[in-house]
């Protein structure tokens, strides 16, 4: 080969292995800086759903308390059945002495 040729060859080649290594040697600040730039776009938002989620945890706690509370006095007024009837015979039984008492 020619030596003004083999120049040439060798110099494409030299500037395609240059151009590989700054490619090779930049690309992973270019990710980093793509990502940067992706959390600092999505962060904002992210930290306000963060935010609305602990605020509807909260108010979900709080229903969640109402309705345990008001399932336990429903649960308490069942079981108040058996009281009830007491206090019924109890004053039947009252009425039926007053007419007793009445009667006499």
């Amino acid at each position: 080969m020619e030596e003004p040729e083999m120049q040439l060859k060798v110099k494409k080649v030299t500037d395609k292995f240059t151009e590989s290594m700054y490619v090779l040697a930049n690309e992973p600040s270019v990710a980093l800086y793509r990502l940067q730039e992706h959390v600092r776009r999505s962060l904002p938002e992210l930290a306000q759903h963060k935010s609305d989620m602990q605020s509807w945890e909260e108010q979900s706690q709080g229903a969640i308390y109402t309705v345990e509370y008001a399932c336990s006095a429903i649960k308490n007024m069942t079981d108040s059945g058996v009281y009830f009837k007491s206090i019924d015979s109890l004053l039947k039984h009252a009425i039926a002495m007053k007419d007793q008492l009445n009667a006499t």
